[in-house]
């Protein structure tokens, strides 16, 4: 079991839980918001997961606050947010910080595993700062919907950037590998 896999994590519903629960499977983990321009990838990310579900592969949602404000709701009402809007059925994690002073440890491991994302991550930087936005420096999460998957063994496999699309073939050909 990796080290990654023995952090202590909470379900959206408030149980207890570590990513050893999902030893053996491939996993992507997305920090998630409900009020972001990027949010309508929750419709993609459920498409992954119906699509490769089968083959041992979890999308695993985490809500963060992080960036302008864009996840302020209650775990409650980030449930009720996604299923009513997007049917998410993968499972989902009480809401944590995922960059800053507070950063939750599961990040500060998946940051140190995997300091830069794969995919156009300078054209997003370019986007947020052109808003005039402040833009975390690699390695942190520079935006919502940052994507890492993790291998079969529990080690980080690969980082995505928050603007490549869950369906882009970057993320799908690197989940047929991680499955194969």
């Amino acid at each position: 079991m990796s080290d990654l896999q023995q952090i202590p994590l909470k379900t959206i519903t408030g149980g207890e839980s570590t990513l050893a629960d999902y030893q053996g499977k491939v996993l992507l983990v997305v920090n998630v918001a409900s009020k972001c321009g990027l949010t309508p990838q929750y419709e993609g990310l459920e498409a992954l997961y119906r699509q490769y579900h089968d083959q041992g592969f979890e999308v695993l949602g985490f809500p963060a606050n992080n960036f302008l404000g864009q996840e302020p709701g209650t775990d409650e009402e980030i449930v009720e947010f996604c299923s009513t809007n997007f049917s998410v059925s993968f499972p989902m994690f009480s809401k944590i910080s995922v960059a800053g002073d507070d950063q939750h440890p599961l990040y500060a491991a998946l940051t140190a595993a995997a300091p830069t994302a794969q995919g156009d991550g300078q054209a997003m930087r370019d986007r947020l700062t052109g808003f005039g936005l402040q833009v975390n420096a690699d390695p942190d999460i520079m935006w919502n919907f940052e994507k890492f998957l993790i291998g079969k063994d529990g080690s980080v496999v690969a980082r995505f950037a928050p603007n490549t699309t869950p369906d882009d073939p970057i993320i799908t050909s690197a989940i047929e590998a991680a499955l194969a």
